[in-house]
């Protein structure tokens, strides 16, 4: 249902001037509708009342919601298609819900350059498939990818199965359209290969969450169509030997375009959702795979089965690509797996590759300390851990230690050398540790950025870092 002046009138002047200002239809005050679009998908993370959301569909739309918002000091949260995992597009009370989601156009696929324009709301996979056509590649992979979208990703700077070759989103944006927050449309970066003018603002917005700006373009670089990855898994006895063999293969030679690590209580979920013939012995798992051209990729997993073999894995190399997805599958089903478990909290902590073995290590150890089962599984290659703290949402002490194991987690990746998120974001969940990774210096000067961008502090307040 969309507003109409009788319900929005007790709303305040700044919703009938939203409505005055945009088409009928991109204005919704339904209270289903805003309950429906209040949250993303970080469970126990806090959420307010929205008083709107406008679904626009232009960057003159985003323009004009943000020019009235400011004049009227009412918070905005930006939004997507809220696939996040850290409450970053969460409501809060009284709000203007801002969704790109309708901005769905590929505007330009430009062969010669390599780069793609498109506007925020189009999603990742429908990028990659449309590139493909042009036998083209883009290589940031989400897990959300069939689903979240390109503005989402920027915005979060999000990462994927692919980074440790190829890097995450930040890596391919050459340039933005970013609306700040009193309605002004600035343009950032290039289209051309190389580009040093200026101070580099197209990155500064990336990873910013929607606290410095809204996001309606960008322009991404593309990569020439990569070859069918050869896949290899590798069992092992411990964690702590699938772990020596991440740094050891990693230094070994050409980086290999996924390297993924499952503990033991994650191969019991996937085993119990669905058997794909993991053996009962195994206490961790190893996914490899190769999408180098020639006899490269097999050369590649060949030097992956002999480092795991020294370290007292059994590996199988698959013989075509519906052998590799199934070696992949219990990777993959790890997340619906998970759900079944009961609820929880989603960790997203990155440390070096030589200190896995201590992080995953540790995390078994704050398992058995707090009395909760913690599930673990990692872009081993980046360093990127995943624990998921699993609990019983209706006992209030169990809800209590799941929240302490959680930030012992982040306590433990910070004291290895590492970051409270390697592609989660920071949202509400994480803010409150922010401050420890960043430092004094490091606080003031994102306090001073977005003084200088969002001076009323009316973009997605409350998230990343208090001001």
């Amino acid at each position: 249902m969309t507003a109409s002046a009788t319900e929005t009138a007790a709303l305040g002047p700044a919703l009938d001037a939203l409505l005055a200002a945009l088409p009928a239809e991109a204005v919704t005050v339904d209270p289903d509708v805003l309950a429906a679009h209040s949250t993303d998908h970080a469970p126990f993370c806090p959420s307010g009342t929205p008083a709107a959301l406008v679904r626009a569909r232009t960057t003159d739309e985003v323009a004009a919601t943000l020019r009235i918002a400011n004049e009227h000091r009412v918070p905005v949260v930006p939004q997507a298609a809220r696939t996040g995992l850290s409450g970053g597009a969460n409501a809060v009370d009284g709000c203007v819900l801002l969704s790109v989601e309708r901005m769905t156009r590929i505007l330009d696929i430009d062969d010669v350059e390599q780069v793609a324009r498109v506007e925020a709301g189009v999603v990742n996979a429908d990028l990659s498939r449309a590139v493909a056509e042009h036998g083209l590649f883009y290589p940031p992979d989400p897990s959300s990818w069939e689903s979240s979208t390109l503005g989402g990703n920027a915005a979060t700077n999000a990462g994927g199965l692919c980074c440790v070759k190829y890097g995450v989103t930040g890596d391919f944006v050459r340039g933005l359209t970013v609306v700040l927050a009193d309605g002004s449309v600035l343009h950032t970066g290039r289209t051309t290969a190389k580009g040093v003018a200026g101070y580099d603002l197209t990155h500064l917005f990336v990873g910013s969450e929607g606290t410095l700006g809204v996001i309606t373009e960008i322009t991404v670089g593309l990569r020439p169509a990569a070859e069918r990855p050869l896949t290899a898994v590798a069992f092992f006895p411990t964690t702590t030997a699938a772990c020596a063999v991440v740094p050891a293969y990693m230094s070994s030679g050409p980086r290999p375009s996924l390297l993924e690590f499952m503990d033991r209580p994650s191969i019991d979920a996937v085993s119990a959702y669905r058997d794909l013939g993991f053996p009962d012995d195994a206490g961790a798992v190893l996914i490899a795979q190769s999408d180098r051209g020639g006899e490269a990729a097999p050369a590649d997993l060949r030097r992956f089965a002999d480092i795991a073999e020294a370290h007292g894995g059994t590996t199988v190399i698959a013989e075509d690509a519906a052998e590799a997805e199934l070696l992949l599958a219990g990777r993959r089903l790890v997340g619906i797996a998970t759900e079944r478990l009961g609820a929880y909290l989603a960790d997203d902590v990155c440390v070096p590759r030589g200190r896995l073995a201590e992080m995953i290590d540790g995390i078994a150890e704050l398992s058995e300390r707090h009395g909760l089962l913690v599930t673990c599984v990692a872009h081993a290659g980046d360093g990127n851990v995943h624990p998921n703290v699993i609990f019983d949402r209706d006992d209030a002490d169990e809800v209590r230690r799941a929240h302490e194991t959680f930030g012992a987690i982040m306590d433990l990746g910070l004291r290895l050398g590492g970051t409270i998120t390697g592609e989660h974001g920071v949202g509400l969940l994480k803010r409150d540790w922010l401050a420890k990774e960043l430092g004094p210096a490091g606080v003031r000067v994102h306090q001073g950025i977005k003084a200088a961008l969002d001076p009323h502090g009316i973009l997605n307040p409350g998230k990343v870092l208090e001001v």
